[in-house]
Order: C-alpha cells, then sequence, then structure tokens
C-alpha cells in the first residue's frame, strides 16, 4: 500500500480534527500497548481507507497518520513489521491486512453491524470480498499502466460490480443496505470514477445505472464522505503513482 508523497492534510469532519502526518523527523513513536486502540493510515491509501471508514461506523478508534514515502522509522521497528497501512492495535495486539480488519472491527467493537444475518447476503458478501482483490487488479491497476484506452478486461470488471449491484432490490448497495462490502470496494469505485474520467475520458456510470445510484447514495454516508481527499489531489497521487505525465 505504498503511495506517492501527499501534502499534509488536517481536516475536520464531524468536529473531529485529524492529526497530521507522521514523519521520519518529525515524531516519536506512541505509547504502545498503554490501553489507546490506534488505526495506523495513510490518508490517500485506499487500503487504509477501507478501515478508516469502519472505524468511522464504529466509533472512537484513535488515527494515527503516517508519511508512506518518509515514513517513521519506529512504525517498522516497533508497531509493525511489515511497514504498510492499515494496521490496528488492540488489545495488545498489532493486525493487518485491510479485508481482516474490516471483519475484526465489526466484531470487536459497538456500533452498527455492518454484516447482513441473511444466509444469502452473508454468502455474497464472501463472495464479493474474495473477489475484490481481482477487481481492483482487472479494473484499477492494469488498466492505468496500460496508457492506451480502458481495456476490455477493466470494463467487463466493472460490468461485474454494476451486475452485482443489481442483484438485491432492498436498497442501492452491494447487500441491498449499506455493509463491510460496500467498504472494501467504495474506495477503489471512489479511484476508478476520478482516473478513469481524468486519464482515459471514461465515464465509468455511462450505462450502468446501479452503480450510478450507488455512487450517489455511498456519498450521502458520513463515515465514507469523511475519509475523501479533494478530487484533483486524488487524481495527481495517481497520475505520479503510474506514471501519467
Amino acid at each position: 500500500a505504498a503511495g506517492a508523497a501527499v501534502p499534509v492534510i488536517i481536516r475536520s469532519s464531524a468536529g473531529e480534527d485529524l492529526p497530521a502526518d507522521q514523519t521520519s523527523a518529525s515524531s516519536e513513536p506512541p505509547s504502545l500497548f498503554d490501553g489507546t486502540t490506534r488505526l495506523y493510515v495513510a490518508y490517500h491509501c485506499p487500503y487504509a481507507q477501507r478501515v478508516w471508514i469502519a472505524r468511522n461506523c464504529k466509533g472512537k478508534i484513535k488515527i494515527v497518520a503516517l508519511d508512506l514515502v518518509d515514513r517513521p522509522a519506529w512504525y517498522k521497528d516497533k508497531v509493525y513489521p511489515e511497514n504498510k497501512v492499515p494496521a490496528l492495535e488492540h488489545n495488545k495486539q498489532v493486525k493487518g491486512e485491510s479485508l481482516n480488519l474490516l471483519k475484526y472491527i465489526d466484531d470487536n467493537f459497538d456500533g452498527p453491524e455492518l454484516l447482513p444475518h441473511d444466509s444469502a447476503k452473508k454468502m455474497f458478501a464472501e463472495e464479493l470480498l474474495a473477489y475484490s482483490d481481482s477487481f481492483n487488479a482487472s479494473a484499477f491497476f492494469s488498466c492505468l499502466r496500460f496508457m492506451g484506452d480502458v481495456t476490455d478486461e477493466a470494463v467487463a470488471a466493472v460490468d461485474k460490480i454494476e451486475a452485482a449491484l443489481g442483484k438485491f432490490s432492498d436498497g442501492p448497495f452491494f447487500l441491498g443496505q449499506f455493509s463491510l462490502v460496500d467498504i472494501a470496494y467504495v474506495p477503489f469505485i471512489e479511484r476508478l470514477q476520478i482516473s478513469y474520467s481524468g486519464i482515459k475520458n471514461y465515464d465509468i456510470v455511462g450505462g450502468r445505472p446501479n452503480l450510478g445510484r450507488f455512487i450517489e447514495e455511498v456519498n450521502k454516508i458520513n463515515a465514507y464522505t469523511q475519509t475523501k481527499l479533494d478530487t484533483q489531489v486524488t487524481l495527481d497521487i495517481i497520475k505520479e503513482k503510474f506514471g501519467v505525465p
């Protein structure tokens, strides 16, 4: 989950002042395992954004923001040897991997449940979560590394999301109502829409009414919108990452 440099952005959302990025020169490690639950993120990282959204749904978990280009040595040495974000410090352990952390936060913190009890929806949720890495690879990473038009592989991946969003009729989201599945996908759908429009001149919602409705409705959910960067900042980061002029 490495990323390009991004200016220090301290935004206030829902009355919350977010901390500045921790860098190699400007920070001391937190007091590990002092009973404080901490979520280590980078504000521009889509994997970290997933868990940040879940955190916003559930309540108070302290945010520690890292500069991934100039990350402090203490993070690898003392917190998370994998040296990636996100990571969660809780109950004297540090855990990583965004999809695992989504489920962990849902299971271990008070707040609204983020997976339904309906067996068909739970089964579909597991299918979609298992597919998410393939979707990201096909629709986002592989396509943006190719300098031409949107690839057939990417179009097929986005069409699959359009179909998945039509499976349940009781709401605009993957399982009808907002869930962990939406949280897993929305950081990448957000970046797809921005990068396809800004780089490929391609509208991902054209001919895809389910996806258009999903994007419209998810942007009404504060837990998500509180994690969004400025669109131009996101586009600039994507262009730098993929070497797009």
